[in-house]
């Protein structure tokens, strides 16, 4: 048995519909920019470029169904998103073999301390500060593939207060997931436990404290988050 000069933290994990287990998570990959008119509405190209990806830390991953609005920031967005969660990993993954090591999916919003990510982009920065904080990633439960199979299409959809703020479709991703696999597997050993975000629709925008989000997509249970 190992000693600790301190107790070590706690594993992060995430829930299962249906079931009491927890699946356990090791590192979040996060793609920017993958769906073409979320590239145009945050001032990029939308033409397919080579995938980019940043990380959040897996103890950001919150699946208390509340978002308390983080601090020293002013302007938080929502970026509604497809999470996928692995079983297996491994290095240069083939394309043809990516969904394989798919344990299974859910929903999660990829918020954004917009005003903080602007001033590094300015500077030359790393993301970090504005992506990565304490449960900047509301995420509901996952659906394993023996239930909900591999989803390439289906509406993704969020409401703010009822409002429809983000809406598209799982088949306007411009890297897929077997896509995003292999591209990662290339510049890291992959594993069980790793998590990733696929990218959000246009229509990002500003919550406040008080706000509702709901995220739907089927055959997902809802996601609803409120901003505390």
């Amino acid at each position: 048995m190992n000693d600790y000069v301190i107790a070590p933290p706690p594993q992060a994990s995430l829930p299962v519909q249906g079931s009491a287990a927890l699946f356990p998570v090791r590192r979040v990959y996060c793609i920017g920019r993958n769906y073409a008119a979320h590239a145009v509405e945050m001032g990029h190209d939308p033409d397919r470029e080579p995938p980019f990806f940043f990380q959040k830390t897996p103890d950001s991953l919150d699946a208390s169904g509340r978002f308390p609005y983080p601090v020293m920031s002013s302007d938080v967005h929502h970026e509604a998103e497809l999470l996928v969660a692995l079983g297996t990993g491994g290095s240069d993954i083939a394309e043809a073999d990516a969904l394989a090591h798919v344990w299974g999916y859910g929903l999660a919003l990829d918020m954004t301390r917009r005003d903080l990510q602007g001033v590094a982009k300015k500077a030359g920065r790393p993301w970090e500060i504005g992506k990565s904080f304490e449960a900047a990633a509301p995420v509901g439960p996952l659906c394993p593939v023996a239930e909900v199979g591999h989803p390439d299409a289906g509406a993704l959809t969020l409401t703010v207060n009822g409002e429809t703020r983000q809406q598209g479709d799982l088949n306007q991703m411009i890297w897929k997931v077997p896509e995003m696999i292999a591209h990662l597997s290339r510049y890291y050993t992959l594993a069980a436990g790793d998590v990733i975000l696929t990218g959000t629709p246009s229509g990002v925008g500003p919550v406040a404290r008080g706000d509702v989000m709901e995220l739907t997509c089927a055959p997902f249970p809802p996601l609803r988050v409120d901003v505390v």
